[in-house]
């Protein structure tokens, strides 16, 4: 009930446009503004709520702006060192086969330090789903280059732009781990519209799912922005995303399981 002008309203079910799950907590969110986390953050609580996985979930997040995750969701999360949630996440899952068990990682953990750990957990298809914010820079250490920055791209340790023939190819990680005979659900998605929303939350609710099959390791990328890394406005990040980033991380599926 709202109280407006000294006369007690009741707001309809049919009235509500969005009522935040109780599985996000009231913590206020510590992203930078237009930083696409709180979405993904959003999206993963409302997917738990609505299968009743509360008691059920085990997250693993590491090193960079994703060790945040246990400060806004209401389950059990378990920090890793930097890299290594994979790992850790496959020591859970074999202990609690009957809990659904995430990573959620950055670029910069998963695709440098945790390319090893992420790699081999794809090849031995560990029943885990490992989520990817791919946002091409280390975010929370100070906008250096990461393996997935640009070709051209601006960061604090390529102040003139990535050049391939010094610093290497940027990785596609997850073309790579698609590839890999372990993995079950590969997909690339984002969340900087509201219809792409829609999408990555039905990605990661297919791959909650599809634990319960035990086939393999569901794999999601959600390409996202880093405003103060790329130091642009939202607006601006967005728009760069779009033009620069999704020509070379095309948004879609990678591997689908076979019906």
């Amino acid at each position: 009930m709202i109280e407006a002008t000294g006369i007690k309203e009741i707001i309809k079910p049919e009235n509500l446009v969005y009522r935040k799950t109780d599985i996000m907590t009231d913590n206020i969110l510590s992203y930078c503004p237009g930083c696409g986390h709180g979405t993904a953050h959003r999206i993963l609580a409302e997917i738990i709520d609505e299968l009743g996985l509360q008691s059920e979930t085990i997250g693993v997040s590491p090193v960079g702006c994703s060790v945040l995750l246990y400060n806004y969701l209401d389950v059990d999360i378990q920090e890793a060192a930097h890299g290594r949630a994979p790992a850790v996440a496959t020591a859970i899952k074999r202990l609690l086969p009957d809990k659904f068990v995430f990573t959620y990682q950055g670029d910069g953990d998963l695709a440098a330090i945790g390319t090893a750990e992420t790699i081999h957990a794809c090849n031995r298809g560990e029943n885990i789903l490992i989520i990817f914010i791919n946002n091409g820079i280390y975010g929370m250490t100070g906008g250096q280059m990461a393996p997935t920055t640009l070709e051209g791209m601006k960061s604090s340790t390529s102040p003139y732009g990535r050049d391939i023939k010094s610093m290497g190819n940027p990785l596609k990680m997850t073309d790579i781990v698609a590839t890999l005979a372990g993995t079950y659900y590969v997909t690339r998605q984002s969340v900087h519209t509201p219809a792409n929303v829609k999408k990555t939350k039905k990605a990661i609710r297919k791959a909650v799912q599809y634990q319960k099959l035990d086939k393999g390791t569901c794999f999601i990328e959600i390409v996202s922005n880093c405003p103060s890394g790329w130091k642009m406005t939202p607006t601006q990040s967005n728009k760069w995303m779009e033009e620069t980033m999704f020509p070379f991380y095309p948004l879609g599926d990678l591997k689908v399981p076979e019906e």
